[in-house]
């Protein structure tokens, strides 16, 4: 992608900007290109920090598309 194409989707409002960053993470997401993200032992740590955190109390949880309504909401 070139600086053109680049400033052109930064100049979007911020409604579609997180839209299309939300797009691009579920297609980078996806497993077969999990082996083509690796996690530094840090993002390991804190993933499990927050599974346990989540282990202890569930109900804290927010449901992904109550995160995504709340982001398109801002």
């Amino acid at each position: 992608m070139g600086k053109a194409q680049l400033d052109e989707l930064l100049k979007l409002p911020g409604p579609e900007r997180i839209e299309l960053a939300m797009a691009l993470w579920d297609r980078i997401a996806e497993p077969e290109l999990q082996d083509q993200l690796p996690l530094t032992d840090a993002q390991k740590a804190e993933l499990d920090r927050r599974l346990a955190e989540h282990d202890r109390d569930p109900s804290r949880g927010i449901p992904w598309e109550e995160v995504q309504r709340r982001l398109r909401e801002k």
